[in-house]
């Protein structure tokens, strides 16, 4: 159907020409485009990204993890969000830069989780894979300070060290008394044998490190005392 438009000289049944509407533009998307002319980019948006995260295993208290990415506005909202659909808000967020911020997440429930970040404009972009672990870090049962005085002249009963979720032990500082035997294990770690450093009355200090699945450490500092004579006793089993 042909176009009809209003002339200086009366109705003309003509289509439109550009060259009628050079010097007329409209507005679209914040762009002055000319009738009959082009516009590029119409309906473009630009979505913050996360490319990576530090640290990517905390535990239920209060931490301060820094993400990395591109194309952040200040201030984002962020937040995390759980393997079982729960959403948790970072409690407080840092823009530092577009590519860079500090947010502080208390999250009480162990688990796996996705980042979702969201600039002001509500454009936001999760996580690919819920990288964030949040574990319990080893807890120690054995209690720290002395485990015993022992006779300095025969073999000790096994000294058994225990923490809750470890699965391995190691000694980090100072070192168990030459000639005994340091053992780690899943839950525990042992101590067994006869001294061999020690001909009168000594004490060695010496810390272990327990990790966990998740690489979490919790560390605790012991001490094992040798006597020579009636008075030396047994220790822990």
């Amino acid at each position: 159907m042909a176009k009809t438009k209003i002339t200086s000289g009366g109705l003309d049944t003509g289509a439109v020409s550009n060259a009628d509407l050079v010097n007329s533009s409209i507005t679209i998307n914040g762009q002055s485009v000319n009738l009959g002319g082009a516009v590029s980019n119409i309906g473009v948006e630009t979505f913050p990204n996360i490319s990576s995260f530090t640290p990517t295993v905390i535990t239920n208290a209060q931490t301060s993890i820094a993400i990395t990415g591109t194309n952040f506005t200040s201030i984002p909202h962020v937040e995390a969000i759980s393997t079982t659909g729960s959403i948790t808000p970072a409690d407080s967020i840092t823009f530092n830069s577009a590519t860079s911020l500090t947010v502080l997440f208390t999250l009480p429930t162990d688990g796996t989780y996705y980042l979702r970040v969201e600039n002001p404009n509500g454009l936001g972009m999760r996580t690919a894979s819920a990288d964030l672990t949040v574990s319990d870090e080893p807890a120690w049962v054995t209690a720290s300070g002395t485990l015993g005085t022992f006779s300095g002249a025969t073999a000790i009963s096994t000294i058994t060290l225990t923490a809750t979720d470890a699965t391995s032990f190691a000694v980090t500082t100072g070192a168990v008394t030459a000639g005994l035997t340091f053992s780690t294990g899943v839950g525990s770690a042992t101590i067994t044998g006869t001294q061999t450093a020690h001909t009168s009355a000594a004490t060695d200090n010496f810390s272990v490190t327990a990790t966990d699945a998740q690489g979490q450490t919790s560390v605790r500092a012991f001490s094992i005392s040798w006597s020579f004579g009636a008075t030396g006793s047994g220790g822990f089993n």
